[in-house]
C-alpha cells in the first residue's frame, strides 16, 4: 500500500519507475568497463598474434572462427541459465556484475601475456591463443547477456530506456576512446635495422620518411593489464550505482523453444539481428585500419585521428539524442541519417582505389591523401551516430514487441540471440579479414609503405578496408530505412500496453 500511495504522490505525467542522471551514469561506467575489454580485444588482439607471436593471417582466421562456433552453444547456454535462476535480493542481472567481473578481466590480461619469450613453437601459441581467447569469450558473453538485459528491468519508461541507450552509448564511446587514443602511443616501438657500420638505428620509411614502428609485445601485455583492471573496478562501480525496479519473475518457466521460434518470426528481431550482424562486423572490422595506418600511411599515429574521427559526431549529438529519439523515433532518425555514412563510405571506396584519381590528389607520392581519408570517416561517424546511439534502446523495443504479440517476455533469451548475431558479426569480419590480409601477402616484417612493392600488399589492405565497409554501411542503411518496421507511432500502443500490464501486476502483488 505504501508503493502505491508513493505512486499516487508522483506527478501526473510521470513515469512511475522514472530514473535520473545518476543512474544512467552508472549503468555508463560498467559498460566503460566492457569496452576497456572489448576494443582492446577487438582492435589489438590480431596484431598481437601476426607481429607479436608470428602467427601467419590465415591461421589466426581460423582461430577466430573456430572460437566464436564455440559461441552458438554458449550463447544460448548463457542465455538458459541467467532467464532460469531466480532473482536474488539485489536483482536477478546485476549480481553478474560482481560475479563475472574478475574472471573476464582475467582473462583480457591472459590474452596479451607475451608468450613468445617463453616458446616460439607455433603450434603451442597457436593453443595458447585458442584457450585464451575461448576462455576471453565465455566470460564476456556472461557478462553481457545479463548487462544487456539489466537495462530493460532498469525501468520501463520509455524516455528512460533512450536515456540509458544513449548512455550506454556513452560509456561505449569513453571505453573505446581511452583504447583507442591511449594504446597507439603505447603499444609500438620503433622498428630497429642495421645500418652500414653494423649499428641499430631506427626504421625509415623511404616514401613518408615516417620512423617505421612495430608491435612491442611487452607493451601490448601492460596495457591489457591495465585494462583487465580498470574494467574490474568499472564493473564493481555499475553494481554499486544501479538497481532493478522492473519486477521479475522468482520461478521463471520459461519454453525456450517457443521463444526462440517467435524470434525467428518476428520482422523486427530479424531485422535487428541482421543489422547487429553488419553494425558489429563492421565495428570489429574497423580493427583492420591499424594495418592501413601502418603499413599503408606508414604512421601509426593516425589511429589517435582515426578515433576522434569516428567519436566526435557521437559526442556532439550524444546529448540531442534522447530528445530526437523521443519527437521523430528512433528507426526514423537511423533510417534517415544513416545513408550519409551509406554515401560516404562509397565515394571513399570509389577515390581510395582508383590510381588515376590518388595521381591526381596526390602526384608526389602516390597515395591517397590521408585527411581525405579522415574526412570520410567524419562523415561516415556522423551518418552512424544514431544508429549507434539508439542500437541499445531498439533492442529493448524488440523485447516489448515480443511480449506484446506472443505474452512471452524473456530479456535473456532475446540478448543471448542478439549477442550471438553480433558475434557472427565479428566473426566474420575477423575471419575474412584475416583471410584477406593472407591474400594481400601482409608480413610482419615488411613494414613500411607496400604500395611501391612488387606485390602492392598496402595497395591490397586500402582495397579491403574501404570496399568491406561501404558494402556494409549501405546494408544498415537499407535494413533501418526499410527493414524496421516499427516506427513511433506502432510502439504508442506497445508502450501503453506494458506500462498498464505492469501496474495491473504491481497492484494485484499490493492487494494480494
Amino acid at each position: 500500500m505504501a508503493k502505491e500511495k508513493k505512486q499516487k504522490e508522483k506527478p501526473v505525467n510521470e513515469h512511475p519507475n522514472k530514473i535520473g542522471i545518476k543512474e544512467a551514469a552508472g549503468y555508463t561506467i560498467a559498460e566503460a568497463g566492457n569496452m576497456f575489454n572489448l576494443t582492446y580485444i577487438s582492435s589489438y588482439l590480431k596484431l598481437f598474434m601476426t607481429d607479436v607471436l608470428k602467427i601467419s593471417p590465415a591461421k589466426a582466421g581460423i582461430m577466430f572462427i573456430i572460437s566464436r562456433l564455440w559461441d552458438c552453444i554458449n550463447d544460448p547456454i548463457w542465455g538458459a541459465m541467467v532467464a532460469k535462476k531466480p532473482p536474488k535480493p539485489d536483482g536477478k542481472f546485476r549480481p553478474y556484475l560482481k560475479w563475472v567481473a574478475l574472471p573476464l578481466g582475467l582473462s583480457t590480461i591472459l590474452c596479451f601475456v607475451p608468450y613468445h619469450q617463453i616458446t616460439t613453437n607455433q603450434g603451442i601459441l597457436l593453443a595458447i591463443c585458442y584457450v585464451t581467447y575461448i576462455f576471453y569469450g565465455m566470460m564476456y558473453t556472461g557478462m553481457n547477456i545479463p548487462f544487456g538485459s539489466l537495462a530493460s528491468v532498469i525501468t520501463d519508461d520509455p524516455n528512460g530506456r533512450n536515456l540509458l541507450s544513449t548512455f550506454r552509448s556513452i560509456g561505449s564511446g569513453v571505453g573505446g576512446a581511452v583504447v583507442s587514443l591511449i594504446a597507439p602511443f603505447v603499444i609500438y616501438s620503433a622498428k630497429k635495422v642495421q645500418d652500414a657500420s653494423g649499428n641499430l638505428v631506427d626504421a625509415i620509411d623511404p616514401v613518408t620518411n615516417e620512423v617505421i614502428k612495430e608491435a612491442d609485445g611487452s607493451k601490448m601485455f601492460i596495457f591489457g593489464l591495465l585494462m583487465g583492471i580498470f574494467s574490474i573496478i568499472a564493473y564493481f562501480a555499475g553494481y554499486k550505482t544501479t538497481k532493478e525496479r522492473v519486477p521479475s519473475e522468482a520461478d521463471p518457466k520459461t519454453d525456450f523453444k517457443a521463444t526462440y521460434l517467435g524470434l525467428l518470426k518476428s520482422r523486427p528481431f530479424v531485422t535487428v539481428a541482421l543489422a547487429g550482424v553488419l553494425i558489429s562486423g563492421q565495428l570489429q572490422f574497423n580493427s583492420f585500419n591499424t594495418y592501413l595506418y601502418k603499413n599503408y600511411f606508414c604512421n601509426t599515429d593516425l589511429g589517435v585521428l582515426g578515433t576522434i574521427c569516428n567519436y566526435l559526431p557521437m559526442v556532439c549529438l550524444v546529448l540531442f539524442t534522447p530528445k530526437l529519439s523521443a519527437k521523430y523515433g528512433k528507426k526514423e532518425l537511423c533510417g534517415k541519417f544513416s545513408i550519409i555514412a551509406a554515401i560516404a563510405s562509397v565515394v571513399l571506396a570509389i577515390c581510395a582505389n582508383n590510381q588515376s584519381i590518388i595521381d591526381k590528389l596526390n602526384p608526389e607520392t602516390g597515395i591517397f591523401p590521408a585527411w581525405m581519408f579522415m574526412l570520410a570517416l567524419l562523415l561516415i561517424g556522423f551518418g552512424y551516430t544514431f544508429v549507434s546511439l539508439t542500437c541499445w534502446a531498439v533492442v529493448m523495443d524488440v523485447i516489448d514487441y515480443q511480449e506484446y504479440t506472443t505474452g512471452i517476455r524473456n530479456e535473456s533469451a532475446v540478448y543471448a540471440v542478439y549477442t550471438f548475431s553480433r558475434k557472427l558479426g565479428q566473426t566474420i569480419a575477423d575471419g575474412a579479414g584475416l583471410f584477406l590480409l593472407q591474400w594481400a601477402k601482409y608480413d610482419s616484417e615488411t613494414a613500411g609503405n607496400g604500395f611501391i612493392t612488387a606485390n602492392g600488399t598496402s595497395k591490397k589492405i586500402m582495397l579491403i578496408c574501404t570496399i568491406i565497409p561501404a558494402v556494409v554501411y549501405t546494408g544498415v542503411w537499407l535494413l533501418m530505412r526499410f527493414g524496421y518496421p516499427l516506427t513511433k507511432e506502432r510502439l504508442e500502443p506497445i508502450y501503453t500496453f506494458i506500462r498498464e500490464k505492469r501496474e495491473a501486476a504491481e497492484l494485484e502483488a499490493a492487494n494480494a
